[in-house]
């Protein structure tokens, strides 16, 4: 199974991620402060989902490949490290900006709250990248398990997340007037995920070891 020092690392990377502002945190702030702390859970109950199921396409999509096609990983980790490069430059390129906006939000139905939560985060590419590129590397086919490691590695990831937005979601406004009154806060938020972001694409790039 999973280490203890790469499952803390991995915990570690989530939660800074969650952190990080983006569409997710976008949404669910937003939603709260136009409908609620109401619509804002069930919106957080589409998100979860999204995280699930973006679990449970990594667990087998990647049990398969490591086990059934030859350099299958080597293939997952380059595409994996292009794409966090690509990431970090969007974030610490000249004009950069954090992706967090308050918007205003018509009332919605909670079938509608649900859905609109589920697409917003199958359309979060922080979250792609979380469970395509970032969470393969915490996988080690060496320990055994491969679909369980995933399996653990994403359940602490969809807690740590749904932890942190649930409580964001219960503080909307109080958050939203700490980001819009705190521009220093942003650019350093936006250049601290992007150099972390960075790191871990040369890390992943470099990674020859496990196969």
């Amino acid at each position: 199974m999973v280490s203890l020092p790469a499952l803390a690392a991995f915990a570690a990377v989530a939660l800074g991620m969650v952190l990080s502002p983006g569409p997710n945190m976008a949404y669910l702030v937003s939603r709260s402060i136009c409908q609620g702390r109401v619509a804002g859970l069930i919106s957080l109950g589409g998100v979860a989902l999204g995280f699930v199921t973006y679990m449970l396409l990594a667990a087998f999509g990647i049990t398969a490949l490591l086990f059934a096609i030859p350099y299958a990983y080597d293939a997952l980790r380059l595409a994996g490290a292009a794409y966090l490069g690509w990431l970090a430059w969007s974030a610490l390129r000249p004009g950069g900006r954090s992706p967090f906006e308050v918007r205003a939000l018509p009332p919605d139905s909670p079938r509608r709250l649900f859905a609109m939560g589920l697409l917003t985060n199958l359309l979060n590419p922080k979250i792609a990248a979380l469970y395509l590129s970032l969470l393969p590397q915490f996988v080690d086919a060496d320990r055994g398990n491969v679909l369980g490691q995933t399996l653990l590695l994403g359940s602490t990831q969809i807690a740590i997340s749904l932890t942190v937005n649930a409580l964001i979601v219960l503080a909307a406004g109080s958050v939203a007037a700490f980001l819009a009154g705190r521009p220093f806060w942003m650019a350093a938020q936006r250049w601290l995920m992007g150099t972390v972001l960075a790191a871990l694409a040369v890390r992943m790039a470099f990674d020859t070891g496990r196969r």
